[in-house]
């Protein structure tokens, strides 16, 4: 799961650097050819957006720091953690419901998906099958079964085979 994503950062990063190594210089230089910089919107807008790039290089650089020193060992084999696929019940509505708790920001988020730092990714971490959670939100405050789960171990192990 984490070489997944690793994978997938370093490929936009290999763009983003080709961008900012190449086409964006080469759209600055035009730019100026143009002259007169105060009034030059291609010039602003390839400035803006090598600073986009710039910033974006950063944060997929601290990202993969962080996944790399993830030591996949210390995450629980029974309780809900980063990588579970947990599905729950609804007290009131008795839906089922299904997360999956990862690492990442709100532009990376498919169906399902959570993230640690979520209200719901915060009420599930740490509970095991059998335990209720607690959510609360702004309007109301929902209780939440879990039962089933499927650790981070168990979907590597299905990997595997």
């Amino acid at each position: 799961m984490f070489q997944e994503l690793i994978a997938q950062m370093a490929r936009e990063v290999e763009k983003l650097q080709f961008e900012l190594n190449v086409t964006l210089p080469a759209e600055i230089r035009k730019a100026v050819e143009l002259g007169d910089l105060k009034e030059n919107s291609e010039y602003k807008a390839a400035l803006e957006r090598q600073q986009f790039v710039q910033a974006r290089l950063g944060q997929l650089t601290q990202r993969v720091t962080k996944l790399a020193n993830i030591d996949i060992t210390q995450i629980p084999a029974d309780k809900v953690g980063l990588g579970s696929k947990v599905v729950v019940t609804d007290e009131v509505t008795t839906q089922l419901e299904t997360y999956e708790l990862v690492f990442g920001d709100a532009g990376e988020l498919h169906d399902g998906h959570v993230t640690m730092g979520s209200p719901i990714g915060r009420a599930l971490q740490g509970k095991a099958v059998g335990d209720m959670c607690i959510l609360k939100l702004p309007t109301k405050v929902r209780r939440l079964l879990i039962v089933e789960l499927y650790t981070i171990h168990d979907r590597n192990a299905a990997d595997l085979v």
